[in-house]
């Protein structure tokens, strides 16, 4: 994989403005929050860690891990609460992903189908040959 960045663009922190990468594809399905018996937990930062959690454990049935991943997308209901909690946003990244930077976008969204889900997340990555 190969991070792209402009000639003259600043580095972006925390996301990569492109990847360049060849292998195997895996498309993760858009992740929520709750653990393996349906429970959410009741923060913002509770959920975005399980939602990691659930994520990588996608990754790992197709073989891959967090530093295959090269794009993601975020749907939260409460963009305030993501900014509010910047520092444990990236502690929890750094102990989940680690030091994996993909292309990102993060966007505001009305509601998730699950009421209770506060953060969606789907996922690409590329496994080299």
């Amino acid at each position: 994989m190969r991070t792209l960045l402009p000639e003259g663009w600043p580095r972006p922190s925390g996301y990569a403005n492109g990847i360049e990468a060849i292998g195997r594809t895996i498309f993760v399905a858009g992740q929520i929050g709750w653990d393996t018996e349906g429970r959410f937990p009741e923060t913002f930062v509770g959920q975005l860690d399980q939602t990691l959690a659930n994520t990588i454990a996608v990754l790992e049935a197709g073989d891959a891990g967090p530093e295959n991943i090269v794009r993601m997308t975020w749907y939260l209901t409460d963009l305030d609460a993501y900014r509010n909690a910047l520092a444990d946003v990236s502690a929890i990244w750094k102990r989940r992903i680690g030091r994996v930077y993909p292309a990102m976008a993060v966007i505001g969204v009305s509601g998730l189908v699950e009421r209770e889900a506060m953060i969606e997340i789907e996922t690409t990555a590329v496994v080299a040959d």
